[in-house]
């Protein structure tokens, strides 16, 4: 139902129509009896008709309701007017973020800034048990001061039918939304792989949308545009964001971080949101560092499973063969930035750059990356731990195009324009 100014619910004065979406019409009322404003949101009238789904959103609005943060905004009550079931939420005002991107991308320190409260927000949700489901932009709402406030925090859930869990055709999108198009593709967007697909969903799912809302932030576009829902929904399942998109000045320990938020399999998402928000205000008081070794093209190209490498190499006219046992052991993946325009392997001719495969070598003990990276120019050599973000030029390596281990050393390929090999052994750091 629509209402007009000056209408009464209950002891509620309605001021003027401040927004409608899937959920209901959203208003700017008088609390007569506290003398102060508030949101009114007026649920479906299909909603009222269906008594269990009704009781269902009362309790899960009680327990919305308990949620006391500065960065969520509160939930009042659940009240009915006649035939007429409403929420009474805190009003907040000022632009909500989608409003803020759609001006641009937000500056690196200000997005860190703003992503810390959301994930305030959402840590302090998921330790009560409870899932946002439908975080987006436009349910984050900024004030001229800084504040934060996440919005519709866990309505997605509430207003949700019983559905059969089991099946994975009916996704919680395009079900629910029915026929509003602009409300499903201001949603699907946002959504994680499992909540597309119509699985079961939990806190990792909210994780996902923070990451996508992150993206958002720093390069003023969707990590998962479509122009269509099944188009969106295919993006979120299969593809991965433009990571070239993101700004210079996002860190390497930055864009880890995000890279992980949107994985695609939950099982390698982060876990707890909590962990997020301690990397994000370690970033905060760290000063930006953009020394790191050159850079891949795609972050895509350097999502890596278990390696395992051999190399062989020509040396003064003899051959020398390395070889040892495969072992079976557990999956390292690891993510390696480095700055723009370059890629793993050497500098040069074509014939150099065949050699590519020998370009990154795993240590004996699992514990350290030895790699080659070039700009084009020229090429050297860099050393990482795995329990590390940053790799590390070594020293005297400049030419090499390739590595691998023999025993406790690093050997680095030193390959020469008339294709002689030069064999030099690089003591390599103590950990």
């Amino acid at each position: 139902m629509s209402l007009s100014a000056g209408a009464r619910l209950a002891h509620y004065e309605i001021l003027e129509p401040i927004g409608k979406g899937g959920m209901g019409e959203v208003y700017r009322a008088r609390d007569k009896k506290l003398g102060r404003d508030v949101a009114i949101k007026v649920l479906p009238e299909e909603f009222a008709e269906n008594k269990e789904r009704l009781r269902r959103f009362e309790r899960e609005a009680k327990v919305l309701a308990s949620l006391n943060h500065p960065n969520i905004a509160a939930i009042y009550g659940l009240e009915q007017h006649e035939s007429t079931h409403y929420l009474v939420l805190e009003l907040v005002e000022d632009e909500t973020l989608a409003e803020r991107i759609a001006r641009g991308p937000i500056p690196v320190d200000e997005a860190i800034d703003i992503a810390i409260k959301i994930s305030e927000a959402l840590e302090e949700a998921h330790e009560r048990g409870m899932i946002h489901r439908d975080l987006k932009p436009a349910n984050i709402k900024i004030t001229p001061d800084g504040k934060v406030k996440v919005l519709d925090f866990g309505l997605a859930k509430a207003f949700e039918e019983e559905t059969p869990e089991a099946d994975s055709s009916m996704s919680p999108t395009l079900t629910r939304h029915g026929t509003r198009a602009g409300v499903i593709l201001g949603t699907a967007a946002y959504m994680s792989p499992e909540q597309a697909k119509g699985k079961k969903v939990d806190k990792r799912t909210d994780n996902f949308a923070f990451g996508a809302v992150l993206y958002e932030m720093l390069t003023g576009a969707k990590a998962f545009p479509g122009d269509d829902v099944p188009e969106i929904l295919a993006a979120v399942i299969q593809l991965e964001p433009e990571w070239d998109a993101l700004p210079a000045e996002v860190s390497n320990r930055l864009r880890e971080m995000l890279v992980r938020c949107l994985e695609k399999d939950r099982e390698m998402r982060w876990r707890d949101v909590g962990d997020v928000r301690i990397t994000m205000q370690r970033l905060s008081r760290e000063p930006s560092t953009h020394d790191a070794p050159p850079n891949l093209q795609s972050v895509q190209a350097l999502r890596w499973g278990a390696v395992a490498l051999g190399a062989a190499a020509i040396a003064a006219g003899a051959t020398f063969f390395l070889a040892r046992p495969s072992t079976r052991g557990s999956v390292v993946k690891s993510l390696i930035t480095v700055a723009p325009a370059a890629r793993l392997g050497s500098a040069g001719s074509a014939r150099l750059a065949s050699l590519s495969r020998t370009a990154m070598a795993l240590s004996p003990d699992g514990k350290v990356i030895v790699f080659s990276a070039s700009d084009g120019a020229s090429s050297r050599l860099y050393r990482r731990s795995l329990d590390d973000f940053d790799a590390v030029p070594i020293e005297n390596t400049e030419g090499a195009s390739g590595s691998f281990f023999h025993r406790t050393t690093v050997t680095a390929i030193h390959l020469v324009q008339n294709w002689f090999a030069e064999l030099e052994r690089l003591a390599p750091k103590k950990e």
